[in-house]
């Protein structure tokens, strides 16, 4: 049987870079399917959807929360028009399930592991069921494989000459619960490692060389981090990851990994922040800061206070985005009952639009400091330079170890105006 898998477009933020990297869930989710199932994978970001193409079954995987009216839009034209059935799975589908059953034939919602024959088979007996309802049932972590990566079109995740990292999870779940994170209601707050052995036989099937891990921290069980890390010396690659445990025996060995830069949260102007950004760029490792604004323990003062302190400590790279309170946190839960929310158009749930009333500020104050983080941030050296910067960090590194593998240098120079 053929099965189209679809990943909706979704609006990017002005003002920002725009590159668009190769979704990880669709391929975790394909991965997951029978030999039986002939996928073909649309992402909807770099290429358009054929509403002809010839399939039985219609998968739509949908991750943010800005992907969902999309997704219920391409739903409606391919049970209407064609009369086929479709299934929606995918993070934004467990927080908008509700909703989503309205356009759905049904909809998966969990970790599809172990789950996909029995749902194939209701489908061909025509008994498919409205809910698949498996977050609170984890499968065991020993299923996860490798990701059906050979569905990707390689030829359009690139930026202006530079191929795009590609995704990739060593664990699933989260032991930290966050205020604004709807992890613990998707993954649990349980932490689950996936063996080191089978980790690096899926890096093993991963043609390139630059990798972004997307755990939801790495910090969560040292000595596994570090069996992690050792066993991905030998390989070479470059990655980006999020947090790493604050340990010299780990950051040392990180880098050895091929420990690119990390994403790292910056909430207050302490000297645990400035020491940790300083620790990183000690072991060679580059930062991004993840900026949070509108929380309620902040002013206008805080906020500007915040930016400026960002620029003493030399970020490499800093991404800002607005309190948004996602369903299933307990930021929406408070905001709800409080009566904040003025907007619930997932279209504007972005992190870059605010949609509720902030508690030491105007709502279009907030949005007016969110601007001007941007701006004042990246004033004296553009966001696309600095990553320029980072890219020409790990190019170099990659030539002194002997696996830099040249890209397309004339637009790379042409597109940055320097060449590596």
């Amino acid at each position: 049987m053929k099965a189209l898998l679809i990943y909706p477009r979704w609006n990017k933020l002005p003002g920002q870079t725009t590159f668009n990297l190769p979704p990880h869930g669709p391929v975790a989710f394909a991965a997951a399917l029978p030999e039986e199932v002939e996928v073909n994978f649309i992402d909807e970001n770099v290429e358009e959807i054929d509403y002809s193409a010839q399939c039985d079954l219609v998968f739509i995987s949908m991750m943010l929360s800005t992907q969902v009216k999309r997704g219920w839009e391409i739903a409606r034209k391919f049970r209407e028009e064609r009369g086929l059935k479709v299934i929606f799975g995918g993070i934004s589908t467990m927080l908008h399930a509700e909703e989503t059953m309205t356009y759905a034939d049904s909809v998966f919602l969990g970790e599809a592991e172990g789950r996909m024959e029995s749902l194939i088979a209701d489908f061909k007996a025509n008994k498919l069921r409205k809910v698949y309802n498996y977050m609170r049932e984890q499968p065991d972590i020993n299923l996860v494989g490798p990701c059906r990566r050979d569905l990707y079109k390689r030829e359009l995740y690139n930026h202006k000459g530079v191929q795009m990292v590609d995704l990739f999870h060593a664990s699933r779940g989260c032991k930290f619960s966050c205020y604004p994170c709807a992890v613990a209601y998707l993954g649990g707050r349980i932490f689950r490692p996936r063996p080191v052995k089978k980790v690096i036989e899926d890096l093993e099937t991963i043609d390139n060389n630059r990798l972004f891990i997307v755990d939801n921290s790495l910090a969560q069980d040292k000595d596994w981090e570090k069996e992690l890390f050792r066993a991905m010396i030998p390989m070479k690659k470059k990655w980006i990851s999020h947090t790493i445990e604050d340990d010299d025996e780990v950051l040392d060995l990180a880098y050895q990994a091929g420990a690119w830069y990390v994403y790292q949260a910056v909430y207050d102007t302490s000297d645990y922040i400035r020491e940790r950004v300083k620790r990183y760029h000690d072991h060679g490792i580059g930062v991004e800061g993840t900026i949070l604004l509108g929380l309620d323990n902040q002013t206008e003062d805080d906020i500007k206070r915040l930016i400026d302190f960002l620029l003493e400590i030399n970020l490499d790279l800093a991404e800002f985005t607005v309190m948004t309170p996602f369903p299933h946190t307990k930021g929406y839960d408070d905001y709800l009952r409080q009566g904040r929310i003025f907007d619930f158009d997932w279209d504007h749930y972005n992190a870059g639009q605010v949609v509720f009333e902030p508690k030491n500020m105007t709502a279009d104050k907030l949005q007016s400091l969110y601007e001007y983080a941007w701006n004042t941030f990246y004033e004296s050296e553009t966001q696309e330079a600095k990553m320029f910067g980072l890219f020409c960090k790990v190019a170099l590194r990659e030539m002194n170890e002997g696996t830099y593998r040249p890209r397309n240098r004339e637009l790379v120079k042409k597109s940055f105006g320097k060449e590596i």
